[in-house]
């Protein structure tokens, strides 16, 4: 049951643990190498070239390849961060969200697997166009920032059809049937994020585990009042999924005005300084409801490793 994933990095299991920003640091990146994944570095925009650098290293002490994930539109304004990317030379670099095609060819000519998020066939279209190795198909269902176009399903069939190169599926795969179904259709892998988001190595306050194992399904909403209210950079036609909390509900439909509104970023700056799950953003998917308790990521990597026992059922039916 290898795939292009597996093959092309050495892993057990088909699964990219997805680049997660206040999440994904090197513990938890590391941790789901070493289980037999592919764990990715979560580099935010408000990170440091240093902490690329620390946090990689920690990544790799394990001798396990590993990958980073960034923003075009960040790395634009940071370009210290592909910097200190080409010098940690992971196996795998995620470039998604802004104009990305400047920076495919120095991360391949470094031998650097370069993949970037899809969430329409036009995003495809532009990433073959760009010359990218592998395209991750991010459905509307995912947790953080992308499109909220097309669902996973959907989306995975018509980027299958257009395309030879390697496609990840991510969006709604909360574990091991998600996982089989994405790999019945044709990905090469999984790409997950919410599922680890209660790791205890993942970078997450204990007040928003304790809300995400609350939330169910239907609790995430998606949007852009907390990049208003961040003032982050980030592009308004990427949008996040996020828990919804008091804050949103407040300013959703007035994410112009909270743009300039001091108070209200005021009162998010300080709420996530505090990981207040009323006013902070929480970024996750519609698998939410499928948390139901602090892990590891090894736990979670083998639960998924039992996918291979849902595609033996349904062939055998």
């Amino acid at each position: 049951m290898g795939t292009w994933l597996t093959e092309t990095f050495g892993l057990s299991v088909p699964v990219v643990g997805a680049p997660m920003a206040n999440v994904s640091g090197g513990r938890l990146t590391g941790a789901i190498s070493a289980a037999g994944a592919l764990g990715m570095l979560g580099a935010g925009s408000a990170v440091s070239a240093e902490w690329i650098r620390t946090e990689g290293a920690i990544a790799a002490e394990g001798g396990r390849p590993y990958g980073i994930g960034l923003m075009a539109w960040s790395v634009k304004e940071h370009p210290e961060h592909l910097e200190a990317v080409l010098d940690l030379k992971p196996a795998l670099v995620s470039l998604s969200f802004g104009d990305y095609s400047p920076y495919v060819e120095p991360l391949r000519a470094a031998g650097i697997v370069v993949a970037t998020q899809a969430g329409t066939v036009a995003d495809a279209r532009e990433a073959i166009a760009a010359g990218v190795d592998a395209i991750v198909v991010r459905g509307a269902e995912a947790g953080g920032h992308g499109r909220n176009a097309v669902g996973t399903l959907p989306l995975l069939q018509a980027i299958l059809d257009l395309t030879d190169l390697p496609v990840l599926a991510g969006g709604g795969i909360s574990g091991a049937r998600g996982l089989a179904a994405v790999l019945a259709a044709g990905a090469a892998g999984g790409w997950i994020g919410t599922a680890f988001l209660t790791c205890e190595e993942a970078l997450t306050p204990e007040t928003s585990r304790q809300r995400l194992l609350e939330a169910d399904e239907t609790d995430t909403v998606y949007g852009t009042v907390f990049d208003a209210a961040s003032r982050a950079g980030w592009p308004d036609e990427y949008g996040g999924r996020a828990l919804r909390n008091t804050f949103y509900d407040t300013w959703e439909g007035r994410e112009e005005s909270l743009k300039s509104d001091d108070e209200g970023h005021n009162q998010y700056v300080t709420a996530t300084r505090a990981a207040d799950p009323t006013a902070a953003s929480l970024y996750a998917g519609q698998g939410v409801g499928a948390l139901r308790s602090n892990t590891t990521a090894a736990a979670v990597v083998a639960d998924l490793a039992t996918y291979k026992n849902y595609l033996r059922a349904a062939l055998t039916d």
